[in-house]
């Protein structure tokens, strides 16, 4: 694999981690961590639809017309949804149950609809399949860290077998626990990433001094966007 391709992969779990850099897909993020065992499930589920989305709107993406492209998109997506939708009542009906509205509401995932717009629309096949397995890889690795510590802390078990001693914290697993452990892990994802850059030589760029406007979009480097600008083009 070259470094390119490599890259596509490491830039959705590191750099462009969708839950903790992007800040897209909270909603699932933060109602099904409750468990790691959720957290993966949902993962899996979120993945294979961003793979198998970003192939066919590759495939695709010469031949939909700009105006009717987010309508074909969503189409698409749904009918990768309801593919693992059925697979998860057939195979892992108890985890479909759990996850209840959440897996039919991947349809609306800021990740999987981002990805669509922003790479599969306008790279090949094979990079858009490396950009779903990225992204897909860190929204789970986000999801599985986020609902270990809520089931340790919340409930004192992982992957529901009993790990500590010490009376749970009911509050991580409720709604109000779930703010402040994922405000916590992305505080700790962005001071890593500051130490990193750090140890590179390259600096943190300081938030007053970031451009406003396309420029400091996170999906810049997609839409060809370097400079500040007022207005964004993406089409």
């Amino acid at each position: 694999m070259s470094q390119s391709n490599f890259r596509i992969i490491t830039n959705g779990i590191l750099a462009d981690n969708p839950t903790f850099v992007q800040c897209i897909g909270l909603c699932p993020t933060l109602a099904v961590t409750t468990s790691v065992a959720n957290g993966l499930g949902m993962g899996i589920a979120a993945t294979f639809v961003l793979i198998a989305s970003n192939i066919v709107i590759s495939l695709l993406r010469k031949m939909v017309p700009d105006e009717v492209r987010i309508p074909i998109f969503i189409v698409v997506i749904a009918g990768f949804v309801t593919v693992i939708e059925f697979l998860m009542k057939g195979f892992a009906p108890e985890l479909n149950k759990s996850l209840g509205i959440f897996i039919p509401l991947i349809v609306v995932n800021c990740i999987i609809l981002a990805r669509a717009e922003a790479f599969a629309s306008k790279n090949g096949v094979f990079a858009s399949a490396l950009d779903g397995i990225g992204m897909g890889l860190g929204f789970t690795i986000a999801l599985m860290f986020l609902g270990s510590i809520r089931e340790i802390i919340g409930g004192g078990t992982w992957f529901g077998n009993p790990v500590v001693s010490f009376e749970p914290a009911l509050l991580i697993v409720l709604a109000p626990g779930g703010f402040i452990v994922l405000g916590c892990c992305m505080g700790a994802f962005r001071a890593l990433q500051a130490r990193a850059a750090r140890m590179r030589g390259l600096g943190a760029t300081p938030a007053e001094a970031r451009p406003m406007g396309c420029g400091s979009c996170i999906m810049a480097k997609f839409c060809n966007k370097t400079e500040a600008d007022e207005t964004c083009e993406v089409k």
